[in-house]
């Protein structure tokens, strides 16, 4: 009897293995493969509205006679004093 109970925990153990094996496999089989992410480029440069005086990137924000500007209303109403 106790034969048997022994290879009734080997069996069952060498299934639970067999069972992490392949769920682990499955994983990562199913993880999309992507290519790294470019690297980061540095900080953009920002820039301060002539009007408002907010600060935003450089790549946003409009320039026109020799200010830049948040917005095409405060390119407008022209800069502040």
């Amino acid at each position: 009897m106790a034969k048997l109970l022994l290879w009734v925990v080997v069996i069952i153990a060498a299934l639970f293995v067999t069972r992490l094996i392949t769920h682990k496999q499955a994983a990562s089989a199913r993880r999309p493969k992507s290519p790294k992410a470019p690297a980061p480029q540095g900080a953009e440069k920002m820039v301060r509205c002539a009007h408002c005086g907010i600060y935003l990137p450089r790549s946003e924000a409009l320039m026109s006679n020799d200010h830049t500007w948040c917005s095409l209303e405060h390119a407008k109403l022209g800069p502040r004093h």
